[in-house]
């Protein structure tokens, strides 16, 4: 029976010389998991934990393979060059070195759908899960209680839920959280009759968009925001609305003009916020004010301007009369598993955007309230605690991409050891 394919409570069997004691438990297997898993590897930490529900390259996998890439091919190239564990998955030929094929035949500086990159962390994923010293288990980590020992390093004890009612508990130095982000959601500050919200994870794949829009006709579709994704939405709502459903028209309510990233001498401003690929070579020909009359986008895309403080009366003026609507405002971290202390008392744990770990609030002698403090063994990588970065110009921003996710942790992994 393959490694892969035996539950957690067998492959500790086959670990008996040490215990439930582990190294690292990784929570996640999308890009940053990944990306941790590589770099604990990297530092000679093993055995590893890692646990995931599926092992199928994340969001980016299962959402996200239609999307063009708003970085070039030689960025997620590097990603699969970083590290040591990494270069031998991909260059062993086999299964691995194929998925990776396609990948490596683009123009490194050009775009590519992130099915590509999707592709690449599958080869890494398998490979990964492959190597001595990783314990790989389909599951979720129900909690994670803190062990504090005056007389010893601080420890997690963790449970492990792998189906059903089968729950595992091990112990680990090492806690690191890589559990993703899902599109913000916000509530509507009007009550709307006959419009629903169209899921933006849908929105972003042309085939998916399709299909749930192919029994409305006629057909609105109002589009909140101008961040990256709400471009790359506009842009699969007017390829389908100008080719199979002409009697689709889409509103786009944005509070600020097109933002851009602009390359610099060295740097690049709004790297992680404006517009770029394929996104912002369309915006630029058929969004801003001097391009947008003369672009047939127009005959689809009615855009309305309004200001932070005036959603109530644009929406009640502008929502109503669609069938749905997709809110394109960001993403927000996907809940946590629960994290307690030894006694019981929840934890509520913030993390350190510079540093890659984790602060709490600790109980001070007598129980009372104490200042914030570092929690110990807690880390976090990935789109839900992504690295703060500042700019030339002093701008400050959270550093997304599957070679920033690589870059934080190589510079913070370190300290985790």
């Amino acid at each position: 029976m393959s490694p892969h394919s035996r539950s957690l409570a067998a492959q500790r069997r086959g670990m008996s010389d040490r215990g439930t004691q582990y190294e690292a438990v990784v929570v996640g297997a999308g890009p940053a998991g990944i990306t941790c898993v590589g770099n604990l590897l990297e530092r000679k930490l093993s055995p590893i934990l890692w646990v995931d529900d599926a092992f199928d390259g994340g969001r980016v996998n299962r959402l996200y393979r239609e999307v063009p890439s708003n970085t070039k091919v030689k960025t997620f190239l590097d990603f699969a060059e970083a590290l040591t564990p990494f270069r031998e998955i991909v260059s062993a030929g086999g299964k691995q070195e194929g998925r990776m094929r396609e990948l490596k035949g683009v123009d490194p500086e050009k775009g590519c759908k992130l099915g590509m990159a999707a592709d690449m962390c599958l080869a890494l994923t398998e490979g990964l899960r492959g190597l001595p010293g990783v314990v790989a288990t389909k599951g979720r980590l129900e909690e994670g209680t803190l062990d504090e020992n005056p007389r010893s390093p601080s420890q997690w004890v963790v449970k492990v839920r792998e189906g059903g009612d089968a729950v595992t508990s091990v112990r680990t130095k090492r806690l690191v959280l890589c559990t993703g982000a899902s599109p913000t959601i916000e509530p509507l500050p009007v009550e709307l009759q006959n419009s629903r919200p169209l899921e933006l994870d849908t929105a972003l794949s042309p085939t998916r968009l399709s299909s749930a829009l192919s029994s409305q006709s006629p057909l609105n579709v109002a589009v909140i925001g101008a961040s990256h994704s709400a471009i790359l939405v506009l842009m699969n709502l007017y390829h389908l609305a100008s080719s199979s459903k002409p009697d689709l028209r889409i509103r786009w309510l944005t509070r600020h003009s097109l933002r851009y990233a602009e390359y610099m001498d060295g740097w690049i401003l709004r790297d992680n916020t404006g517009l770029k690929g394929e996104a912002a070579e369309w915006a630029r020909q058929n969004l801003e004010p001097e391009t947008f009359k003369q672009s047939d986008v127009s005959n689809f895309i009615k855009r309305i301007d309004y200001e932070a403080g005036d959603e109530e009366g644009t929406y009640e003026e502008n929502l109503q009369g669609c069938q749905f609507y997709v809110q394109a405002i960001g993403y927000r971290p996907d809940p946590l598993p629960k994290l307690k202390t030894r006694g019981g008392k929840e934890i509520t744990p913030y993390f350190d955007n510079e540093r890659g770990t984790f602060t709490y609030v600790k109980e001070s002698e007598g129980g009372s309230v104490g200042d914030l403090a570092r929690l110990p063994g807690l880390y976090g990588g990935g789109i839900a605690f992504p690295e703060r970065v500042v700019d030339p110009r002093g701008n400050v921003e959270h550093a997304v991409g599957f070679w920033k996710f690589m870059k934080f942790v190589q510079r913070v992994s370190p300290g985790w050891n």
